[in-house]
């Protein structure tokens, strides 16, 4: 009944995943290579989680 009040996971990861880019590339800008490799490390993660959760969805 209330569906339309939760959250839509993929949508949240989706912004996770855009920042975590965002911030990568800005570390990059700014010569911190390191940052920048932990960073897309991170955003990596968060995209296979994205990959899993929509292809459960796409499976109901």
């Amino acid at each position: 009944m209330f569906s339309w009040f939760k959250r839509d996971p993929v949508k949240t990861l989706r912004k996770q995943y855009s920042a975590k880019l965002e911030e990568a590339m800005q570390a990059q800008r700014n010569g911190d290579i390191r940052s920048y490799a932990m960073l897309s490390e991170e955003a990596a993660a968060l995209w296979a989680q994205l990959e899993t959760l929509e292809k459960a969805a796409a499976e109901s």
